[in-house]
């Protein structure tokens, strides 16, 4: 059974940086798409930034500049690289990974940011 685990969220200042972590269970060389993903209160989860087996990367245009998306596969995990945090960015952020013909989730890490 796979597992995503996600680590690195927490409280932070405007203007700081965290770096969260995505750990795949087992080797993501299988999931064709890694993504996070970011939920507000009362609202949808939205697509933050993902990337493809093949090194592509696509991003939110809110966080574009800021955010990078990186995958290590010796370490089956993904990175969120988020720096010039703004207090919008606070959310629940949510690591996914795509396996055809399934999705499989984390258990979110809480990112707050203190204006």
């Amino acid at each position: 059974q796979v597992q995503l685990v996600e680590s690195g969220g927490g409280l932070v200042q405007a203007g700081g940086s965290l770096r969260l972590s995505c750990a795949a269970s087992g080797s993501i060389f299988s999931f064709n798409f890694m993504a996070w993903y970011r939920q507000y209160p009362g609202k949808q989860r939205e697509l933050v930034a993902g990337i493809l087996a093949r090194g592509n990367t696509n991003y939110a245009d809110s966080v574009k500049g800021r955010f990078t998306i990186s995958r290590d596969n010796a370490k089956n995990t993904v990175y969120l690289q988020m720096n010039s945090l703004k207090p919008e960015d606070t959310a629940v952020y949510y690591c996914k990974g795509v396996r055809p013909p399934l999705d499989y989730w984390g258990q979110g890490t809480q990112v707050t940011v203190s204006s």
